[in-house]
């Protein structure tokens, strides 16, 4: 298997922002079910909501394999963008 990469996914999704837990709970178990069905191939770390979009990190070893993943989810994708460097307040220790 290829090294593993963080993806920042944009979803434009109108509504998403008023959808009930149950809603998304549903999103979340298309986006689980598909992860399963990708065998070990991409990883979801967690999901922002803004208004009509969503921000989704995840971790997968090819932008191909995560436009599979929103096929088979369900779950639209309007950009994908790799993440090759995180820095937050501890970046400040180095």
């Amino acid at each position: 298997m290829s090294k593993l990469k963080r993806y920042l996914i944009e979803r434009d999704i109108p509504g998403i922002g008023g959808m009930s837990l149950v809603e998304l709970c549903g999103a979340a178990r298309a986006s689980n079910n598909a992860i399963e069905q990708l065998a070990g191939a991409v990883q979801w770390q967690h999901s922002y909501v803004a208004g009509d979009q969503a921000f989704c990190i995840y971790v997968a070893d090819s932008e191909e394999t995560l436009r599979k993943h929103a096929e088979l989810s369900g779950i639209p994708v309007t950009r994908i963008t790799e993440v090759p460097l995180i820095i937050d307040p501890l970046t400040a220790n180095n």
